[in-house]
């Protein structure tokens, strides 16, 4: 419209997966997902309802970052 592009979170090519689904929340124990659609299914299953809700993904930690010291620096 205006030459803004529209950002992507986590990248512009995200697999479809009930677990990010906005129709499907994750069971007590964590390991299935109930959907609203089609009931209880795997988190990695995907049907024709898909609708991808971004705040349903959890990023990855990042690498803690290297410690260095004075000695590392010096020639």
């Amino acid at each position: 419209m205006f030459g803004l592009k529209k950002c992507k979170l986590f990248g512009t090519r995200i697999e479809p997966a009930c677990e990010y689904c906005r129709h499907g929340n994750k069971t007590s124990d964590k390991t299935m997902i109930l959907c609203e659609k089609k009931g209880v299914v795997a988190p990695f299953y995907s049907c024709n309802k898909y609708l991808y809700d971004p705040l349903k993904r959890i990023p990855q930690r990042q690498k803690p970052l290297p410690q260095y010291d004075q000695s590392d620096f010096s020639l």
